[in-house]
């Protein structure tokens, strides 16, 4: 015992007081503990598993796949990368550092579980600070001479068989031929186009028919079908593609409003009018642009996709892929083909289309299903969904930071999507998927989608399918859905604890940011406007009504500057919401800038229920500030309740909607502003909502 006392007091050294031994006790040391700090609480920090040094692969455009990934001896592809990855993660932490350039990928890359980190550890893809090295799907089209002086068209050899449906000329995608013709000059049927007005039969002049594309939009949709050929006054069309373009919503033969509405033809040399319209010709092997007045294009930079993805992460639902990074990489330059095909796309909204030859399809889908009907209505659960040029599910832990989107040929980034929109093919599936800090800019479609429009989206079969934790924050997004303009610059469909803030919206031809799906209809005890005569989707005994809800819920959007949106359909809103989300909460967000008579700055659309909507700024809207679609038409039945809109400022636009007692909606508090005349809270909202970060002056060399 006394040996244990010695050894005590060793330990304790001679700043620990010894307490006197008395009989047979041995000494034992006193501890004075410090004066409690009473503001310690403030400084307190949660221990993170400590990470050790990662081993550095490097890649550069002039490595060689024979070296060893040391920067002395880097490689040069990243599927070689990838390789030398898969021999480290289950031991250590793994950093791909790409140097500067552009890394032209033959096919998309794949990452699976084996590629993620593995027994813990991490594995990130970085580019060099500042260089932002390019993940490219591209070809360089170079060789350009002089085609048409008078109309100062150029042209230059591309592969045969080469074709896209975007092309960048300087860093920016170029538009392809088109042209308007009026909706007056046309008849809408189920084999096509009768054209009522003789000036347009010159259209069976032109050759290669089979690549003119019709384009319709209108009220929320923008539809693309594929002509077949045209004789006399007929415009033939190819199938399905047309046929699932005339029944729904909104469809091409019977817009919302025909006033709005517009028809474009496109994708023949013949339709290169403007100044910066392009054309190829896969089946002679030349690519055609109409340049500026006194552009050289032998000095231009012109970048062809030749892929129509880039990235496609996915594990399984047994085994997904873990704790992937990526920061500081430019992904750029893909085509979605699909809609330069017989199916074309059949738009329904947000990125979602009709595909395939539909079971009892009317024989006047013009007269009996332009406002929904059963053929229509029975497909609602089997839509599909754009495939992202980057896509990840059945993932956990995924982190996109600082990264710059550009020129890319759909949705940017896609999130746990339908099974169709992945090459894994497993889709859904994502949990702790991060997006910060990163710039989207000049895309043909949206920049980012998250989660999917099937049952087992809304209610997963396998509680792994689910999405939840999807973090979106700090992302400058400006210029996007070029030439899918129905696309939301954020889209959630469905989704537990999603947050979506202190974004940078701006420039965009719909909504800024979209949350929920379904209109209600998946919801417990489903839609009351759904089991009416017109809409019939009940009827289908696949189409459950449910007493359990979605996995929406918790939705955060907070903090985001959203501006000049909506600036060619005037559905939707700057902010748009749908379908019951417990627990959501829209607030601090500054909307501004959205012009144009029925401009909504926040919409809370059917079967939106139990959504906070607090202390957001509106300013300058030209329509509605605040709009809820309570459904009166149906009223004594309830379909949005449970809302609270209070404490708002604005200074435009109008509150519309059922704001009552009876559906439990409550619009109070709210301070209508004078001109520029903002209280203080106000002003606070407005100088910190948007980007924290310096997304928006991300730009890759």
């Amino acid at each position: 015992m006394y040996r244990v006392a010695a050894l005590l007091v060793m330990v304790a050294g001679p700043a620990v007081a010894q307490a006197q031994a008395g009989g047979d006790w041995p000494d034992l040391p006193v501890y004075a503990p410090a004066p409690r700090d009473p503001d310690a609480h403030l400084s307190i920090v949660i221990p993170i598993r400590p990470e050790g040094e990662p081993v550095v692969l490097h890649v550069a455009p002039e490595g060689d796949d024979a070296g060893d990934g040391s920067l002395a001896r880097p490689v040069a592809s990243l599927t070689r990368a990838q390789q030398l990855v898969r021999a480290l993660n289950s031991s250590t932490d793994v950093t791909v550092s790409l140097a500067a350039g552009t890394y032209r990928l033959a096919e998309p890359l794949r990452f699976t579980a084996e590629d993620g980190g593995r027994n813990g550890h991490v594995v990130r893809w970085v580019g060099e600070a500042g260089a932002f090295p390019v993940l490219s799907g591209a070809v360089e089209v170079d060789g350009w001479t002089l085609f048409d002086a008078p109309r100062n068209i150029w042209r230059a050899k591309i592969a045969p068989g080469t074709d896209a449906r975007q092309l960048s000329v300087n860093g920016t995608l170029a538009q392809r031929a088109r042209i308007e013709i009026p909706r007056s000059a046309v008849r809408f049927a189920p084999w096509g186009l009768e054209l009522l007005d003789p000036a347009w039969r010159t259209l069976a002049q032109l050759p290669q028919q089979d690549r003119i594309e019709i384009e319709g939009m209108s009220w929320f949709t923008h539809r693309h079908a594929m002509v077949a050929r045209i004789s006399g006054d007929r415009i033939e069309m190819q199938q399905p593609g047309w046929r699932n373009n005339l029944i729904g919503y909104d469809t091409l033969a019977r817009p919302i409003s025909q006033e709005v509405a517009r028809l474009f033809l496109v994708n023949s040399r013949a339709f290169m009018r403007e100044a910066g319209q392009w054309y190829a010709d896969p089946e002679e092997g030349w690519l055609y642009y109409r340049a500026e007045p006194g552009d050289d294009m032998a000095a231009a930079s012109v970048e062809m996709p030749v892929l129509e993805r880039l990235l496609s992460i996915g594990g399984t639902l047994e085994e997904p892929v873990r704790d992937l990074e990526f920061s500081g990489l430019a992904f750029r330059n893909t085509s979605w083909l699909q809609p330069s095909g017989a199916e074309g796309y059949a738009s329904q909204q947000s990125g979602a289309y009709i595909a395939g030859d539909l079971a009892d399809y009317p024989d006047d889908p013009i007269r009996d299903c332009s406002w929904g009907c059963p053929a229509f209505e029975r497909m609602r659960n089997h839509w599909r969904q754009q495939p992202a040029a980057v896509q990840v599910s059945a993932a956990v832990r995924v982190v996109f930071s600082g990264n710059h989107f550009s020129q890319l040929g759909q949705i940017a980034l896609g999130i746990g999507n339908n099974p169709e929109a992945h090459a894994s093919g497993v889709g859904l599936a994502a949990q702790a998927i991060e997006v910060r800090g990163n710039r989207f800019e000049d895309l043909a479609g949206g920049a980012i989608m998250a989660g999917g429009i099937t049952r087992d989206a809304h209610h997963p079969s396998d509680s792994r399918m689910g999405l939840r934790d999807i973090i979106v924050t700090d992302n400058c997004i400006t210029g996007v859905s070029h030439d899918y303009k129905e696309q939301a610059a954020i889209l959630v469909t469905y989704a537990s604890g999603a947050v979506i803030m202190h974004n940078t919206i701006s420039d965009t031809p719909y909504d800024g940011i979209d949350v929920g799906w379904g209109w209600g209809i998946n919801d417990p005890g489903g839609s009351a406007e759904y089991f009416r005569w017109h809409r019939s989707y009940y009827d289908d005994p696949e189409n459950l009504v449910y007493d359990t809800p979605t996995i929406l819920r918790d939705t955060v959007i907070v903090g985001n500057d959203v501006s000049n949106v909506k600036q060619w359909f005037p559905d939707g809103g700057a902010i748009y919401h749908l379908s019951a989300d417990p627990g959501a909460l829209i607030a601090r967000n500054y909307v501004h800038d959205v012009a144009g008579t029925g401009g909504i700055a926040i919409y809370l659309d059917e079967g939106s229920r139990e959504v906070r909507v607090r202390e957001n700024v509106i300013d300058r809207v030209g329509g509605v500030w605040l709009n809820l679609n309570s459904q009166d038409s149906i009223k004594p039945r309830r379909t949005a309740t449970d809302n609270e809109a209070t404490e708002n400022w604005y200074n435009s636009g109008r509150l519309q909607g059922d704001w009552s007692a009876y559906v439990n909606n409550v619009a109070a508090r709210n301070v209508a502003v004078e001109g520029q005349q903002w209280p203080e809270g106000a002003r606070e909202v407005m100088a910190q909502a948007g980007t924290r970060t310096d997304a928006c002056t991300l730009s890759a060399r």
